[in-house]
């Protein structure tokens, strides 16, 4: 890992912080003993992720941008602030690009904009999509941007932004992008949802899954957990400027490698065949060995352990994950 920053207990705000990325960073931070605010409209977060404490003591239900957000950012409150915040809905973004890029870009740039000069680095969450259907795997971070819709636009802004308010006001930041993420607190039903939280609701609700496209789209999975740690990680090395890193395991799987996991435990499983979704790329494969020589990043998790932990997770908890989906 690479040199660390010493702060004796940093305080940190995460915007989306009752999301699913977001609450297990939440209760990760808490866990590791920093000290924390979360802020979260609930448009899509659940303060059931959270543990008892955050979600009574350190949870504000608002705008990530309110002025009451952005005032204590500006008294210099915070160490560092991790930006989980979005819409990340790809399908929405395409039918509504005024919309989503209200929260996505215009609010996002108030926050950084609080930032500068308050505080000690700004993590942001990027994505994968930046890169569209990548003519490279794996996808370096060098690789020309090419996005395919406007929430990938919108994310390739604010890394822009991140970059100039580097050269213009020396705000230190890191963009991770994530690829395709999975794991506990991942919704079927949720914007996040990826196959395997679409299929395991679906499976555990009783009904047909869907299979967009034919199935031949391949993923780089990544589990929840390693993207937490780089997250924290990505906080606590030193780095000056703004820095960009994705964030997977370097290894692909395809959709119906996935659905010949569940048909494995449930052969009776159906299958609903739709067509592609509109803004989708065919094949995601990052490579991560900047991540892993700035960093210090190592994924834990190979797809097989991911997708236990997840299946484990549905199944312990499924009574009253129902009344909330």
């Amino acid at each position: 890992m690479g040199n660390e920053v010493t702060v004796s207990k940093p305080k940190c705000l995460i915007t989306g912080g009752a999301g699913f990325i977001g609450s297990n960073l939440s209760n990760f931070i808490q866990e590791i003993g920093w000290d924390l605010d979360i802020v979260d409209d609930l448009s899509s977060g659940k303060k059931e992720f959270l543990n008892v404490e955050l979600r009574s003591e350190r949870l504000w239900v608002e705008d990530f941008c309110s002025p009451e957000v952005l005032e204590r950012i500006s008294r210099k409150t915070y160490d560092f602030v991790f930006h989980l915040a979005a819409n990340p809905r790809v399908g929405y973004s395409v039918s509504n690009p005024v919309e989503s890029n209200d929260i996505n870009v215009t609010k996002s740039l108030m926050l950084v904009d609080a930032c500068r000069d308050n505080v000690s680095k700004f993590i942001f969450a990027s994505s994968s999509a930046i890169y569209g259907e990548s003519k490279n795997l794996p996808t370096l971070e060098s690789e020309i941007p090419n996005p395919k819709s406007p929430y990938a636009l919108q994310k390739l802004i604010i890394e822009n932004y991140l970059k100039l308010y580097s050269d213009l006001y020396g705000l230190d930041s890191i963009c991770l992008r994530f690829f395709n993420v999975y794991g506990p607190n991942q919704l079927g039903n949720s914007a996040y949802s990826t196959a395997v939280s679409a299929w395991l609701t679906a499976l555990f609700s009783g009904l047909v899954l869907r299979s967009d496209g034919d199935g031949t789209q391949t993923r780089d999975m990544v589990f929840v957990q390693d993207v937490v740690r780089a997250l924290a990680k990505s906080a606590v090395t030193k780095t000056c400027g703004c820095e960009i890193l994705n964030i997977g395991t370097g290894v692909s799987i395809s959709n119906n490698d996935i659905l010949d996991l569940i048909r494995y435990k449930y052969d009776t499983i159906l299958v609903n065949q739709a067509p592609a979704r509109v803004g989708d790329v065919k094949h995601t494969l990052s490579s991560i060995e900047r991540a892993g020589s700035l960093i210090g990043y190592e994924p834990k998790y190979d797809f097989m352990h991911g997708f236990k932990e997840t299946f484990r997770w549905y199944d312990s908890n499924w009574e009253w994950l129902r009344k909330i989906l």
